[in-house]
């Protein structure tokens, strides 16, 4: 059996150029995965390291980093979204430099067990953390209209209420193999060779781990972390991640559009708390050919200014 191709940070150098780490700093990767943003930022010189992430294997597959970097790398098993309230418990309330890597990662893809791909047969789960309810609880107990509603907001899916009765019609659906197979009939073949199942599968994702939920929060820990001149770098992969990211980063650097001349423009009575945001950054051709899944990457880049963090405007996790 071929093994699964290792996981590949995307956009490496590039998040570090944003990061402008510098020796003695700290770091927060809220979103560690495979450790390869925190090795290389590790390797700057920085003073300590502070790693997230909700998925326990993620986790335990890291601490044999913790060893290898000498007491300078921390691992924490929690959502990124609540960052700072954890620092916080273990002394730290400020922190030089923030990266986030949003949505799946490949090994939790290549892991058949986990439920995440169309692609080979498992239990239809998709939990990041491992708790709550899974995938096959949701689209077994929810009504059609909640379930294409999810498809149709979360994965843009145009035959969302078709899939969705499908759903109904033939449930339970208890395995990953069962619900790809389902979507493929409805769908039919796809232009470019695209599986019919790639959206259902995103959607059901995105909103079994409230992945947009937790980005709105996340990025409003980084704000309230960060002193003043603290980067952050954030990586994502679909338009509404990068949506998100773009329309906070705008805000918090008072780029709202003015809006009406009757009116004033909002959050007018702020102070930016970053500055103007550093222009998008995508993958090169060259990375794409080396590593396929930063095709559709974006990174998006900032710095706090000394004001005052704005609080919870775009979501909020108790």
């Amino acid at each position: 059996m071929t093994a699964a191709p290792a996981h590949i940070a995307v956009l490496l150098d590039e998040v570090m150029t944003a990061l402008a780490l510098t020796d003695g700093d700290i770091y927060v990767d809220g979103t560690f995965g495979a450790g390869g943003y925190t090795r290389a930022a590790l390797g700057h010189g920085i003073g300590h390291a502070w790693a997230f992430d909700r998925d326990p294997s993620a986790i335990a597959a890291g601490a044999a980093m913790t060893a290898e970097f000498d007491g300078r790398l921390s691992l924490v098993g929690e959502r990124f979204a609540l960052m700072d309230r954890a620092l916080a418990e273990r002394g730290v309330t400020a922190v030089d430099a923030i990266a986030l890597d949003i949505g799946v990662s490949s090994m939790q893809i290549d892991q058949a067990e986990r439920g995440f791909s169309f692609q080979s047969d498992g239990p239809l789960d998709m939990r990041m953390s491992g708790d709550g309810p899974t995938a096959a609880d949701f689209i077994n107990a929810a009504d059609e209209a909640e379930i294409a509603d999810v498809l149709f907001r979360l994965g843009d899916e145009p035959k969302a209420r078709r899939i969705a009765r499908a759903i109904v019609n033939d449930r339970p659906l208890t395995r990953t193999s069962e619900l790809a197979r389902l979507v493929r009939s409805v769908c039919g073949p796809q232009p470019g060779g695209k599986d019919p199942s790639t959206r259902t599968f995103q959607a059901l994702r995105i909103h079994i781990n409230d992945e947009l939920g937790e980005l709105d929060a996340g990025l409003d820990a980084a704000e309230r972390l960060l002193r003043p001149g603290g980067r952050l770098a954030v990586v994502s992969f679909h338009s509404l991640e990068d949506r998100a990211v773009k329309t906070f980063l705008r805000e918090r650097s008072g780029g709202n559009p003015g809006g009406s001349r009757h009116l004033p423009p909002a959050h007018a009575d702020r102070a930016p708390s970053f500055a103007r945001p550093a222009k998008a950054v995508r993958a090169s051709d060259a990375e794409t050919r080396r590593n396929p899944r930063a095709r559709s990457a974006t990174l998006r880049s900032a710095v706090r200014t000394a004001a005052p963090a704005w609080g919870v405007v775009s979501g909020s996790i108790a």
